[in-house]
């Protein structure tokens, strides 16, 4: 996990991301995220819509293994983040790693 924990911070410090449920949603919406990260622990409603809403889009969906605060925290943030999604990778790797082992379940 460190691995995928450090990508995402590296992406949120030096790339394109939005962070909630909104903004993803817009994000998806304009074509401009190219991936999605949703912490485990989250609302079942908001694991579904968002869910549904990537696979339409044809974006990747990846589970952080942890709730919505420490998804924030990893991110660097004083707050929750229970969904963030990823435009442009920034410093990070996110995008060309194999985090298989994180895919959602579809």
């Amino acid at each position: 996990m460190a691995d995928f924990a450090n990508d995402i911070r590296l992406a949120v410090d030096s790339g394109v991301t939005a962070m909630g449920v909104n903004k993803v949603m817009d994000s998806i919406k304009a074509s401009s995220a190219k991936l999605i990260v949703l912490a485990e622990k989250n609302r079942a409603q908001t694991t579904s819509d968002i869910s549904h809403l990537a696979k339409v889009a044809g974006v990747g969906v990846l589970v952080f293994p942890g709730n919505s605060m420490e998804l924030g925290a990893v991110c660097g943030k004083p707050y929750s983040v229970s969904v963030l999604s990823i435009s442009e990778q920034g410093n990070s790797k996110i995008l060309e790693e194999d985090y298989s082992a994180y895919a959602a379940k579809q």
